[in-house]
This record gives C-alpha cells, structure tokens and sequence, in this order.
C-alpha cells in the first residue's frame, strides 16, 4: 500500500513537470533531454519514467570514475562524496565526451539530494555543457531532504539559466 501511495505521488509530481513542457510545446516544438545523475538507481528509475511520460531523451551523467558504496559513506568524512560535498569547487570529471544540447529546449536535470544539495557531478555537467536558452527543470529524489534548497543553490550558481519550479519525485514532495 505505501509503494503504491508512493508511485502515485510520484506520477502527480511528474504531471506537474510536464506541464510546463506541454505549455511550451503549444507555443513552439519543444525537445526535452532527461539527463540524471544516479549514485544507487533511485533516479534513474525517476528519470526512465519522466523521459517516458515527456517523451523526452534519457542521458545519465555518469562519472569519470564510477561511486562504490565506500565512496557513498555519508558516515564517513573522508569518504569521496563527503570530500566532494564539503569542497563547494570540486567538480567530478565526466565519463565520455559532452552530449550535444544544440536542439533541447527544455532540459531536466535530475539527482538525488546529498547533503541538502545536488551532488557536485551536476555542476560538472552544467559546466561542461551550453545551457543558454534552455529551460532547465530541476527534480531529485530524497531518503529525507526536499528539493527546494538544492534548486535554490543552482539557480543562485548558474542565475544565466532559464530554471523552472522543480519538483521531488520519490514520494515525500517536499
């Protein structure tokens, strides 16, 4: 009963993604690109079914060097997401060459919350590729954090980018 209450909540939150994609589809074409960071295959699994409902591209942004369970010890300080996380420069390098954003329009950019905030590979995606003139849509997945100081901090790093209202997509809604 709480997996379908969840999967649900997730289907609404998801529908309120999509209408800003098809209010921007009544007035041009609008391509959607779906480009998600996931460390344990919570986003992806977010990411595979926004991509479906939008008709959107998928892309995972995958890291250079692939995260063990090691480098993901929240518990840990020393352990390679916390060093990341507590050094606001430190951008992860990418595995494979950038993709090609020329003909999105709207780009969703998932990943799940570390540290109250998007992990630093998602900065390192954002860097590594032309954004200007795209609606960019935020949304993550939480064991407890909501999304609104992450996207906050995003839309605070990077204030050229046209962001829209982002949502969580994993149940709780915050």
């Amino acid at each position: 009963m709480k997996d379908m209450k969840a999967k649900t909540l997730l289907f609404a939150m998801a529908a309120l993604l999509i209408a800003n994609v098809q209010a921007m589809a009544q007035n041009n074409e609008a391509r959607v690109l779906v480009a998600y960071f996931s460390a344990t295959g919570t986003t992806a699994q977010a990411a595979a079914k926004l991509a479906d409902m939008t008709g959107g591209d998928l892309y995972a942004i995958t890291p250079e060097r692939p995260y063990t369970s090691a480098d993901l010890d929240w518990h840990d300080r020393q352990s390679r997401s916390s060093v990341e996380m507590n050094d606001p420069k430190s951008r992860p390098a990418l595995a494979g060459k950038p993709l090609d954003t020329a003909d999105y329009t709207v780009i969703y950019i998932g990943y799940p919350i570390w540290w109250d905030l998007a992990p630093r590979i998602i900065n390192s995606f954002i860097e590594s590729h032309d954004l200007k003139g795209k609606t960019i849509v935020p949304f993550a997945t939480s064991g407890g954090s909501g999304i609104a100081h992450s996207a906050k901090s995003l839309k605070a790093e990077y204030p050229a980018l046209n962001w829209a209202e982002g949502k969580l997509l994993n149940g709780s809604g915050r």
